[in-house]
């Protein structure tokens, strides 16, 4: 069964999204009499162009892309040269947590650097969690 999201709906998911895990936005929409799964939640989110995970401590490469305008397959050849330190979190996907990001725009390679500040401070500050 497909329902349309409503306007509320999506005006309480976006409120929350940031702070709360899909489970806890899942609760929060029970309270206001809707009834959504948090898979269903956290699809609506990632399309949304919201991380799924609160307080943004770990990406994706599609994720980092996103919010810096770049390809994902340059961050993930960043990932790939070692220029960008990972995590696993299956055999074929990984996440970035923002310490490995931030040593990465505070040291990145050489040949980087020109790339690097082009990118709009305020995307890095937001993926950093800074305050612009």
């Amino acid at each position: 069964m497909n329902l349309k999201w409503t306007d509320k709906e999506l005006g309480i998911i976006e409120a929350k999204a940031e702070l709360y895990t899909p489970k806890q936005i899942a609760s929060i929409l029970k309270r206001h009499g809707y009834s959504r799964t948090p898979i269903a939640i956290a699809t609506k989110l990632w399309a949304l162009g919201y991380s799924t995970s609160p307080f943004l401590d770990n990406y994706s490469s599609t994720e980092i892309a996103r919010v810096l305008c770049v390809h994902s397959t340059t961050v993930s050849g960043w990932v790939r040269r070692g220029w960008l330190k990972t995590s696993r979190r299956s055999s074929k996907r990984y996440q970035v947590r923002r310490w490995h990001l931030k040593n990465f725009f505070d040291n990145p390679p050489q040949h980087l650097k020109k790339r690097i500040a082009s990118i709009d401070s305020e995307a890095i500050n937001y993926l950093l969690g800074r305050k612009a």
